[in-house]
């Protein structure tokens, strides 16, 4: 059981959202697994990441709602969409689920403006392969419309891909940012060249932020982490920068089971900590 303290409020014990009231920012679940490449039980990750929250302070002022999870996002992926859209805040963070929650996360929040917006992923993988699953949110979104000018793919591991999808990504325009480019540039200097690329076309822009980019000894609870991925501190700090961006619209957290984290939480508490940087970002707007 938790302590309490009256001198130290904990984060995660936010209302529903009612009616069309307006938020600074809004959580939702978004519990996508069924079209996972490798099986996985991420659905169970939106939860635990709210248990985790409560391990931490509430530091903020902003009006935070969260509105529950969309209900089997991966069946009804229109009903997904349609409960982003419906959701009224200057930021929506999705809890994912797996990398699929990312194309109704997106769809749902752009609308009619997708023809001008921007694309961030910090991702192991491109994200381009055919059909419909976890690997293919970044291709679906360029076949929907996403110009590929103004997609920006950060912490890309070569020999987590193939030359395929590396050419795929070429072809389509995307600027990728390698995991080894990132180990002579600050995530401050590769986010504001992301965030210019993104937001070129003077629409909303999408983070993706799929924790298995990270070093899979911080990210145990992501099926597809490499050793030697990037760390906490950058994950985190990227997280606080596309907060703080006013053209950032929405930000997802994906590729995590929290049932086959580590006996610590890790991989849970990293997120939970993710989505408190991307919320203080957004107070220093």
């Amino acid at each position: 059981m938790l302590s309490s303290d009256p001198l130290w409020p904990r984060a995660g014990d936010w209302p529903s959202q009612v009616n069309d009231e307006w938020a600074d920012v809004a959580l939702i679940g978004m519990p996508t697994s069924r079209t996972s490449l490798s099986p996985t039980q991420a659905h169970t990750t939106p939860t635990a990441v709210r248990e985790a929250l409560r391990r931490y302070a509430a530091l903020t002022d902003l009006r935070i709602v969260d509105v529950g999870n969309v209900r089997e996002p991966d069946l009804n992926e229109q009903g997904a969409i349609d409960a982003v859209a419906g959701v009224r805040a200057e930021l929506v963070i999705a809890l994912g689920g797996d990398n699929a929650a990312t194309v109704p996360t997106t769809l749902g929040r752009w609308g009619s403006n997708l023809p001008k917006a921007g694309l961030i992923t910090l991702d192991a993988h491109y994200d381009l392969r055919d059909g419909t699953t976890n690997g293919s949110p970044v291709r679906r979104l360029l076949e929907a419309g996403l110009d590929g000018r103004r997609v920006v793919q950060i912490g890309i591991e070569p020999l987590a891909n193939s030359l395929a999808y590396a050419q795929r990504a070429r072809d389509a325009g995307i600027t990728v940012i390698t995991r080894e480019e990132l180990l002579t540039r600050p995530m401050a200097d590769v986010m504001a060249q992301a965030l210019e690329i993104a937001g070129a076309g003077g629409g909303p822009i999408h983070v993706d932020l799929d924790v298995d980019v990270c070093d899979r000894a911080i990210a145990p609870g992501c099926p597809a982490s490499v050793p030697g991925g990037i760390s906490a501190l950058e994950l985190r700090t990227a997280a606080r920068l596309a907060g703080a961006h006013p053209a950032v619209a929405s930000i997802d957290l994906v590729e995590v089971d929290a049932a086959a984290d580590s006996a610590d939480e890790r991989t849970v508490r990293l997120v939970a900590l993710c989505v408190l940087e991307a919320i203080s970002g957004v107070a220093s707007r």
